[in-house]
């Protein structure tokens, strides 16, 4: 390891270790783009919610879990495609390090995906009792598969539209289970907000083009002692069958 990668990973250790187990609710959100959250998180309710350590935001650099001199985070799809498809050996090592640095008993795996479960009041409310959040904010035209399978513990979308990137999905999750921690709002705003009670919406039809599982190199990684594996389709070259494939497994996580 270089002198420059050592001071690196030095660096990340001291800045998030310091207190650590001092605050509440902890969330570590994992992107390539970290200085986006600056602004947001620094203002209003946040921001005091931080300063009173009731909450604990981490931001981590995904770049920082690479291995290459050059960074890299995402590769081009297997089965051809558009776009570039975020990598599982760098997101998977940011898991690891997180997991073992912050101990804490009741902890969630989030990837933020236009084709997960949709982001609503009770599941805020349910976010808010557990003591970690790891939030994995996905770019360009997607992450690897394997980390919904393997890695996440849920895959969640915010809403029926297309963002550039998950780090705006990212601060909304924060927003709405920081305002529903103990100490945060007062008991009684949260009593009279518009979805405190359960919300009914009644003849709504949409009509939503999902898409299909995206993968990239490596061709096979191992997560937890466990050889995950490209889809062997995927690997062939026969594009007529990458089609039937493709359309058979869009919305795959959509429940």
């Amino acid at each position: 390891m270089s002198d420059t990668r050592q001071r690196r990973v030095l660096k990340i250790l001291i800045k998030f270790s310091k207190n650590f187990n001092n605050f509440g609710m902890k969330f570590d959100i994992i992107t390539i783009l970290p200085d986006i959250f600056n602004s947001y998180f620094n203002e209003s309710i946040i921001k005091r919610a931080q300063k009173k350590k009731l909450i604990k935001i981490n931001i981590h650099n995904l770049r920082d879990y690479t291995a290459d001199k050059r960074r890299t985070v995402d590769n081009t799809p297997y089965g051809g495609g558009f776009g570039m498809v975020l990598m599982v050996e760098p997101i998977y090592k940011a898991i690891k390090y997180i997991k073992r640095k912050f101990k804490v008993k009741k902890s969630k795996v989030i990837l933020l995906s236009a084709k997960g479960k949709k982001f609503n009041q009770q599941m805020a409310d349910h976010f808010s009792k557990l003591d970690q959040i790891i939030i994995i904010s996905g770019r360009y035209e997607g992450v690897d598969e394997r980390v919904a399978k393997y890695i996440a513990d849920e895959e969640i979308s915010i809403g029926d539209y297309i963002l550039t990137g998950g780090e705006l999905p990212a601060m909304i999750l924060v927003d709405a289970v920081t305002r529903l921690i103990p100490g945060v709002i007062n008991k009684g705003s949260l009593k009279e907000e518009s979805f405190s009670k359960s919300l009914k919406i009644k003849n709504l039809k949409l009509k939503i083009n999902l898409e299909y599982p995206h993968y990239t190199k490596p061709e096979s990684i191992v997560i937890d002692n466990k050889k995950r594996q490209v889809p062997k389709v995927l690997l062939s070259g026969n594009h007529k069958k990458i089609k039937e494939w493709q359309k058979n497994n869009q919305g795959q996580s959509l429940k």
